[in-house]
């Protein structure tokens, strides 16, 4: 049954005959006509007996309308709450984002965003691999450095860098020397680090002596005085401060950028561009000075 034929139907019904109908909404009159035959072609029932002044349902044009009449205007009443309910953040919102940034800022994040918007349930999952956001059903995710990706859009919502550090009793090698250092993440790594101090490029040599899957275990164990290794600032800007690490330098060429990324720009739901907004309110600038602050706020 062709709904669109029904709710023509029903708006006929309702007013008691075409030009009525037509007067109440705009609608062309033969459009009207036109509708209501093809749904009586479609049923194989008369609905309507039409003459020349006053237009009568039929009894099965009665019953239909008595049945069919509450359900469309149920459909009418959600399709208005729908739309008026679109600028308002409410329902499930799913968030793919990395470990580091999940452990270290995620659940400040989430916590605040939960109290300025109660209406919407908020989940997010750690993880860094790369989901698949429409068969998954994620709603946005959250990428260090993501390849492109035509099927997504995004935004930069903060910007780090990384920094070579290492326990103030470690000292940077002399040339001939290997560094101890610590390495985050598998695979056979570098046999020698470059490091920036202002514009001067410096080349060391580095033996790894842990390998470490998670960046909070490396700061820790750099803490510890196992070695040196590479982080990001905002990671270690607090402990370089307060001298419980020492800076040996940048990471040539080590810029990270964090995207929030989702599906289209069209039609984004109100609780994706809530968080967006979330997102910047946190981070204005998106600088790695900010993310420290924040990653430092009790």
């Amino acid at each position: 049954m062709d709904l669109l034929a029904l709710a023509d139907f029903n708006l006929v019904a309702r007013h008691g005959g075409f030009g009525r109908a037509a007067r109440a909404t705009g609608r062309p009159k033969a459009t009207l006509s036109r509708r209501v035959v093809e749904l009586e072609s479609s049923l194989g029932l008369r609905l309507m007996e039409r003459g020349a002044r006053v237009l009568k349902l039929t009894q099965e044009g009665q019953a239909l309308y008595e049945r069919t009449s509450a359900l469309l205007a149920e459909v009418d009443e959600t399709a208005a709450a729908l739309a008026s309910g679109g600028a308002t953040a409410r329902g499930r919102l799913r968030i793919s984002a990395p470990n580091l940034f999940s452990q270290a800022a995620m659940g400040k994040l989430a916590g605040g965003f939960a109290l300025a918007y109660p209406d919407v349930r908020l989940e997010v999952t750690a993880e860094d691999r790369a989901v698949d956001m429409v068969e998954e059903g994620y709603d946005l995710v959250i990428r260090v450095n993501p390849d492109p990706d035509a099927t997504l859009v995004g935004r930069i919502f903060l910007r780090d860098r990384l920094v070579v550090v290492a326990h103030p009793d470690l000292r940077a090698p002399v040339k001939g020397k290997a560094a101890p250092v610590v390495v985050y993440g598998p695979g056979a790594g570098m046999t020698e680090w470059t490091i920036m101090k202002g514009s001067r490029k410096t080349m060391i040599a580095v033996d790894p002596v842990l390998r470490l899957t998670s960046l909070l275990m490396v700061r820790d164990a750099v803490r510890a005085g196992a070695g040196a290794a590479r982080l990001p600032i905002s990671l270690v800007s607090q402990d370089l401060d307060r001298g419980r690490l020492a800076l040996w330098g940048d990471v040539d060429d080590s810029e990270v950028a964090l995207w929030a990324l989702y599906p289209s720009r069209r039609l984004l739901s109100a609780r994706v561009s809530a968080f967006l907004e979330y997102l910047k309110s946190a981070f204005p600038n998106g600088t790695p000075e900010e993310l420290a602050a924040y990653l430092a706020r009790d």
